[in-house]
C-alpha cells in the first residue's frame, strides 16, 4: 500500500509574529519618556480683556495698579517715588510664582472686591525684558482672577 502524503497548504506555511517583545519593547519607550520628561509649571489661560482702541471717558472706580517689568527681571510695583521693588531672584526656577506680587495682587483684589469694583492692572514692560518673566506676571493675575489689564508705555519718567 502506498503512502500518501498530504499536500501542504499555504496557510500553514505563514510564520507567526510574537507580539510579546513588541510590547515589552513599549512598556520600555514608556518607561524611558515618562522618566526622561521634565515637568515644568504648567502656563494658565488667561482670559484678558483687552484694551478698547479709543480711550473712555469714564474714569475707573479704583485706581489701577502698576506693575513693571524691567530688564533684569525684577519686578516693581507703582510709579515715581511710590515705586517699590518685589520680586528680583530670577535665578532661581522656584520664584516663578512671584510670592511677593502674588500677595500684593490678593492684597489689592480683595480690596477692590469690597468696594464693588473690578480690579485693574497697567503692565509696563521694558524692552529687553525677558518674555517668560512677562508670562510670569500673567500667570499671577490669571491665577488672582484678575483679567483686565493693560499693557502700557505711559509710566512717569521719575522712576
Amino acid at each position: 500500500m502506498a503512502r500518501h502524503r498530504r499536500a501542504t497548504t499555504l496557510e500553514e506555511d505563514k510564520p507567526e509574529l510574537s507580539i510579546s517583545p513588541l510590547i515589552d519593547i513599549c512598556f520600555l519607550l514608556l518607561i524611558y519618556f515618562l522618566v526622561t520628561t521634565t515637568i515644568k509649571q504648567k502656563e494658565r489661560d488667561t482670559p484678558m480683556q483687552l484694551p478698547s482702541a479709543a480711550p473712555s471717558d469714564t474714569q475707573p472706580e479704583i485706581q489701577p495698579m502698576f506693575i513693571k517689568v524691567d530688564e533684569n527681571g525684577h519686578i516693581s510695583v507703582g510709579v515715581g517715588a511710590q515705586q517699590e521693588m518685589l520680586d528680583t531672584d530670577v535665578s532661581d526656577p522656584k520664584t516663578r510664582d512671584l510670592p511677593m506680587l502674588s500677595n500684593r495682587l490678593e492684597l489689592y483684589a480683595q480690596t477692590a472686591r469690597q468696594g464693588n469694583s473690578t480690579p485693574l492692572v497697567q503692565l509696563y514692560v521694558e524692552n529687553d525684558a525677558q518674555h517668560q518673566r512677562v508670562v510670569d506676571v500673567l500667570n499671577v493675575l490669571a491665577k488672582l482672577e484678575i483679567d483686565k489689564v493693560t499693557f502700557t508705555d505711559l509710566l512717569d519718567e521719575e522712576d
